[in-house]
This record gives structure tokens, C-alpha cells and sequence, in this order.
């Protein structure tokens, strides 16, 4: 089945010659047939690479998708053309009063920032506060996870003496979780991040489960209220040359960056990545939306709580 996308976004034309199958709003509209409904709340500078990359994951399911694209109105992105965002995005006053079946929070970049200096920290706690009753199940991304476990579990972030930065291999602590369905014993999930969250603050609260973590790269992803709450430390959405533009722009910044680990051929940036990860990051976002959204969900939409 396709992903129901707004008309003329950009991800649709680029993930077509993907051979991945996404329709427009009009198309979908003569389908009988309830779609899931699908918010993104997009914190990343640069909005059509995150799109595109998380409509690429969510394009493998059987299920019809229908995306929406949510911003905040107390921040304004400089990377991405002002159309582009009246055309795509909708601010979070204007749909308050709207249920969602999933939502997806993005990273974005204010790690070096305590949670509330960053300038739309107040908006940030009304939406995860709202998403509690207007939305079956929420994934948290990166910085998202970080502030989504601060907020609903005073779970603290740490600085790290240097980016965690690569591609790091995780453990799966049950694999008998729905989740986790179709996986190997372990997986590989890109990191790009200044700061983390540790085990023990996990361990010390009793509606906090770590699901999956890594020897090197530590919690990796976290799961609450019974598969409600998702928060992923890393970014299993990226594609395969996100992490080499990351070092290449930091490069030319001039700042102190070493290639991502475990990334290039033979860790030698003119080789190119080694692509490891996208198929468990298909069966993760899959996963999620069969058993913890289409199979949770009720049919009447308003009635999530």
C-alpha cells in the first residue's frame, strides 16, 4: 500500500525513482479505506532530507499511511524555503484539536543547549504533554528522545567528551518484542550526537525499559508505556551518505571532527560508507507500525486517550 503525502512535497518525485510507491492527497481522497494518520513533528534544519528519509522507512508497510507535517510556531527554520514550509507544514495550534494514530519527533540541533534554554522549550512540553492523549504510540528521535525522557521522566542528558559519531553495533535485550520482529541478534544504527543518557537513570525508573543498547554507544533505544513511547538515541532514518555530509560540512567549518566510526570502507572517507542498517531500519518503523499503531489503535480515531 502507499503513503498518502501531501501534493507536489519534493520527497514525492525523488522517492519514485526509488520504485517506492507514495500517492498524492487527491489520488487518495477516492480510496475507501481509513489511512493511519501520521504527524511529524520535524525539528531538523534541512525539513525535505528528513522527510524524504523518513518516508523511505515508512514506505515497506502494508498499511496507507496518511503524513502530516507539524512545526513549531515559535521557531523559524533558515534552511528550508519559507513555501516549502506554508505549503507542507501546520502549526501545532492548528492541530491541537486533531488525534493521530503515530507521530514521529525528530533531532534537532540545540544539543549544547540545557532543555530550557533551547527558545521553544515551552511549546516542546506542551506537545509532549498533548501527545500523551492525542496519539496511539510516539517515536522520539536523538535529541527528541533525550527531551521526551527528560520531560516525562527527569531522565538527565550528559555531555560527551567528543562526538559520538559512526555507525555502532546494538544488542537487542528481548527479541521476542514485537519491535523487534524479523531482526538478527544484533543491528547497526547510525549515532551523530554531543551528549547522552545512561543506563542507570534508566534502570532506577520502573516505567522506563531499555530494549536495546550497545557496549560502545550505550542506551539506544527506550521503551515506555507498553510501546506508547519509543525514544531512539540514534537515527536508523538516515540515509547512506548523511553521516559523510555531516563530516564533510563540520570539516570545512573547520571544527574538530574525526571520521564516523565504522562507516567508511576500510575507515577511509574516499571509499565511500559500508551500508549496513537500512534493512533493520525498514523492519523497526514496520514494526512499530503494525504492532504498536495499526494493532493498537482504534478504529474511531477520536477515541485515543
Amino acid at each position: 500500500m502507499p503513503l498518502t503525502l501531501p501534493d507536489r512535497l519534493p520527497a514525492i518525485d525523488l522517492l519514485k525513482k526509488e520504485n517506492i510507491f507514495v500517492m498524492g492527497t487527491s489520488r487518495a481522497t477516492a480510496q475507501d479505506i481509513r489511512p493511519l494518520r501520521i504527524v511529524v513533528l520535524n525539528l531538523m534544519p534541512i525539513k525535505i532530507t528528513t522527510e524524504t528519509d523518513l518516508v523511505r522507512v515508512l514506505s515497506n508497510t502494508p498499511l496507507q499511511l496518511e503524513l502530516s507535517f507539524m512545526k513549531i510556531k515559535s521557531h523559524t527554520s533558515k534552511n528550508t524555503p519559507v513555501e516549502h514550509m506554508r505549503a507542507f507544514y501546520h502549526d501545532f495550534e492548528l492541530l491541537r484539536g486533531q488525534k493521530f494514530d503515530g507521530m514521529i519527533i525528530t533531532g534537532a540541533p540545540v544539543e549544547h543547549l540545557e532543555f530550557e534554554d533551547v527558545n521553544y522549550w515551552d511549546e516542546m512540553q506542551d506537545i509532549f504533554s498533548w501527545a500523551r492523549t492525542h496519539v496511539t504510540s510516539t517515536l522520539y528521535i536523538c535529541w527528541a528522545a533525550q527531551a521526551g525522557l527528560y520531560y516525562h521522566y527527569g531522565i538527565p542528558k550528559y555531555p560527551l567528551p567528543e562526538k559520538k559519531f559512526g555507525i555502532f553495533e546494538q544488542r537487542i535485550a528481548d527479541p521476542l518484542l514485537p519491535i523487534f520482529r524479523g531482526f538478527d541478534d544484533v543491528f547497526q544504527m547510525p549515532h551523530s550526537r554531543h551528549t547522552e543518557i545512561r543506563r542507570t537513570d534508566i534502570e532506577n525508573n520502573r516505567e522506563l525499559r531499555i530494549i536495546a543498547d550497545s557496549e560502545e554507544s550505550g542506551v539506544s533505544i527506550v521503551m515506555a508505556r507498553g510501546g506508547r513511547e519509543f525514544f531512539i538515541t540514534g537515527h536508523l532514518e538516515y540515509s547512506p551518505l548523511t553521516l559523510d555530509t555531516e563530516y564533510r560540512r563540520d570539516l570545512a567549518k573547520g571544527l574538530p571532527i574525526q571520521p564516523p566510526k565504522h562507516y567508511y570502507r576500510d575507515d577511509d572517507p574516499a571509499l565511500g560508507p559500508h551500508v549496513n542498517w537500512r534493512a533493520h531500519a525498514t523492519l523497526l518503523f514496520t514494526n512499530w507500525l503494525n504492532y504498536y499503531v495499526y494493532q493498537e489503535t482504534p478504529y474511531d480515531i477520536e477515541a485515543i486517550h
